[in-house]
């Protein structure tokens, strides 16, 4: 789980304005960071089979939101996918 100043962070580094809290870039950051944290947490506790399931709903919202940051604008997706070294 993220703590607050973690989250705040996270949306000032990929903000694409000033009062951006909610564009896709930023969720795609936060559940980047939060997907990492429940991996390391599974790698411990292997038959936590709750929270592999949260796990694979945040990927699959992640992958939703890069679809559609694709759909509309490349360059942003581009940018995003190269910021965070996702696979895509």
């Amino acid at each position: 789980m993220l703590t607050p100043k973690e989250k705040d962070a996270l949306i000032k580094k990929y903000q694409i304005h000033k009062d951006d809290t909610g564009s896709p870039e930023v969720q795609v950051a936060i559940l980047t960071r939060e997907i990492a944290e429940v991996q390391k947490h599974l790698a411990i506790h292997k038959k936590d089979n709750h929270s592999r399931r949260g796990l694979l709903k945040m990927v699959g919202n992640r992958r939703r939101l890069l679809r559609y940051l694709k759909s509309e604008d490349e360059k942003r997706f581009e940018k995003i996918a190269d910021k965070l070294k996702l696979k895509v």
